[in-house]
């Protein structure tokens, strides 16, 4: 790829993404061009080296990336139209090849774009009609949180919470949701791989303990990978990783009950880590947010939630 980029280098543009094209990453080099906006540039890259190759996995990644850049950008027709295309070759791709990464990477991204994007025209019940139907399709499947993700993003806020699986977990016993109903609580759903997730410790730490004595309780519910620093390795290996992560990179919150189920993850959409769900006192989900947050960003919640039920205790 440097090479290509080397040679390219007094080019028009034009030229350099299709120089660009014949390099190996042609995920990276759409990628990049969509972020820029440069979506004509970005086809003609694909085409390029589709003409090539076939529509591989890769180039079903990289047209999942066109959509993503197009929905940013706020082309909602354009996005739609990319999506589609990936959604068309991505399915009919993984009943010969299965759905193994990327190209389960770029359904997920395909299904999530049409659905931001009829959300985004106002047409939040089509979006969660089709979320519902893909799920229907995909649940058996690694797409099934994402898409259950994005359901949530439309839905969750303002209905009750959905029960966790305490049934096995590591630290201090978790009661379940409705034993804690009185008092708001977040969840904070994280995965022993996560960089962003080791980076909210100090943030919550510092939450409870500015919060916990006005009520607040704090659930860390994670799940196995099949994985871990390692390699492969089978479930008893990897609980006692984990536990072995949480002592080290959780310590400050030791006090943390950590529920141990893909269940939760599947029922949650947890395909981001780490994904934060902050419940009333009546076990409303009042925050649903996939990502990280700052400590200005969740205190300001909490503190909306703990007025509104008149948490004191």
């Amino acid at each position: 790829m440097s090479r290509a980029i080397k040679a390219g280098a007094f080019l028009p543009c034009v030229l350099v993404y299709v120089a660009l094209a014949a390099a190996p990453d042609i995920v990276a080099v759409v990628r990049t061009a969509a972020a820029e906006g440069k979506f004509d540039l970005a086809e003609r890259a694909i085409r390029n080296y589709r003409a090539t190759t076939g529509a591989t996995p890769e180039v079903i990644e990289a047209l999942s990336w066109l959509a993503r850049g197009a929905l940013d950008a706020k082309q909602y027709d354009r996005a739609d139209g990319y999506a589609a295309e990936t959604h068309k070759l991505a399915a009919a791709m993984a009943k010969t090849h299965g759905l193994e990464p990327p190209l389960d990477i770029a359904l997920g991204a395909a299904i999530e774009v049409h659905a931001q994007a009829l959300a985004a025209r106002g047409q939040r019940s089509e979006a969660v009609a089709f979320l519902t139907s893909e799920l229907s399709t995909w649940r058996r499947t690694a797409v099934a949180p994402r898409i259950q993700k994005n359901i949530n993003l439309l839905t969750l806020e303002g209905k009750p919470a959905p029960a966790l699986d305490i049934a096995h977990w590591l630290g201090p016993q978790p009661l379940s949701l409705a034993a804690m109903k009185g008092r708001p609580v977040l969840l904070f759903f994280w995965a022993h791989w996560c960089g962003d997730c080791k980076g909210e410790v100090p943030i919550l730490a510092r939450l409870m303990h500015e919060y916990a004595p006005r009520g607040l309780r704090l659930v860390g519910p994670t799940q196995l990978y099949g994985y871990t620093a390692a390699g492969d390795a089978a479930p008893d290996a990897e609980t006692r990783y984990i536990e072995q992560v949480r002592r080290q990179y959780y310590a400050l919150l030791a006090g943390m009950p950590v529920p141990l189920s893909a269940e939760n993850f599947q029922k949650y959409g947890c395909s981001t880590t780490p994904t934060l769900v902050l419940l009333d006192a009546a076990g409303i989900v009042r925050l649903y947010h996939p990502g990280a947050m700052s400590y200005g960003e969740l205190a300001d919640r909490v503190r909306q939630v703990l007025t509104s039920s008149g948490a004191t205790n």
